[in-house]
């Protein structure tokens, strides 16, 4: 749940106080963050019990065993995307992640402007994803991903919202 300013130019005595539990955090000027510690519990919870089930559901879905086609790919991240495009389904978080970071690795190499399927054959390029998927689906503890995503406001612009049909 996101923190939400607070308008302090109001005369209201209503509002958060430190005698009801509430702490103020300063932000900027004349905004002030309101953090509810009784709120944060919940939210863990929730992202606890969010990350065990999507971990579960993540362990159902089997790796493909055939290889459809040789996908070219100027970029992990459109290799990421044209793979879940043909075997129709979700890479994990975590995979999701590290394609990201492979890509900002490779932002300052010698070989940035030429495509990726002519440095790392694109077969292989394919089988290092979907090894490092089944790591990731198979052995990520959902406490280890429930703290990554209160750690990131942002965690589920890396989880797919593509799911198969189990």
């Amino acid at each position: 749940m996101p923190l939400q300013p607070l308008d302090i130019s109001s005369d209201d005595d209503d509002g958060p106080s430190p005698s009801n539990g509430t702490k103020f955090l300063k932000r900027p000027k004349t905004e002030i963050t309101v953090v509810n510690p009784a709120k944060k519990v919940v939210t863990e919870e929730l992202l606890m019990r969010s990350a065990k089930m999507y971990q579960e559901y993540m362990k159902q879905i089997p790796i493909p065993a055939q290889r459809g086609s040789v996908i070219s790919f100027s970029s992990w991240s459109s290799l990421a995307k044209s793979m879940k495009q043909m075997y129709q389904q979700p890479l994990h978080y975590l995979t999701n992640i590290r394609i990201k970071e492979w890509d900002r690795m490779r932002s300052d190499a010698v070989s940035k402007d030429e495509p990726l399927d002519t440095v790392i054959h694109p077969c292989k390029a394919e089988t290092n994803i979907w090894l490092m998927e089944e790591v990731h689906r198979l052995t990520s503890s959902y406490q280890f991903l429930a703290k990554l995503w209160l750690a990131d406001p942002m965690y589920n612009a890396s989880i797919d919202s593509v799911f198969p049909q189990l």
